[in-house]
């Protein structure tokens, strides 16, 4: 059974800095991807970024690119999201979320989610 632990969220003021952390428990992660979906209210959950565990090729949402840096590590079984220059469209609920064998790609694909982590950017 797979566990994801998300911490990190809060409130920051637009142009600020926050840092998810995502610590994952119960597998041995080669095989996996890893990522962070995000779901504003009234809005369908989207894939913000992933990373593939064994050899960190990483993937963004392309509102993020060059703001967002999605890392791992190995050792602690943590992934990270570090989130700059974030803006108010960059609130939301922020998940942890963990595929076998196949890129993270949509929600319905997904079976192991974390609780989430509300990030709010002020204006």
């Amino acid at each position: 059974q797979v566990q994801l632990v998300e911490s990190g969220g809060g409130l920051v003021q637009a142009g600020g800095s926050l840092r998810l952390s995502c610590a994952a428990s119960g597998r041995t992660f080669n095989n996996y991807s890893m990522g962070w979906f995000r779901q504003a209210p009234g809005k369908e959950r989207e894939l913000v970024a992933r990373i593939r565990w064994s050899v960190g090729s990483t993937y963004y949402l392309d509102s993020v690119k060059g703001r967002f840096t999605i890392s791992r590590d190995v050792a602690k079984n943590t992934v990270y999201l570090q989130m700059n220059s974030l803006i108010p469209e960059d609130t939301a609920v922020y998940y942890c979320a963990a595929r076998r064998y196949f890129d993270l790609v949509t929600p319905r694909d997904i079976a192991d989610w974390g609780q989430g982590t509300q990030v709010t950017v002020s204006s």
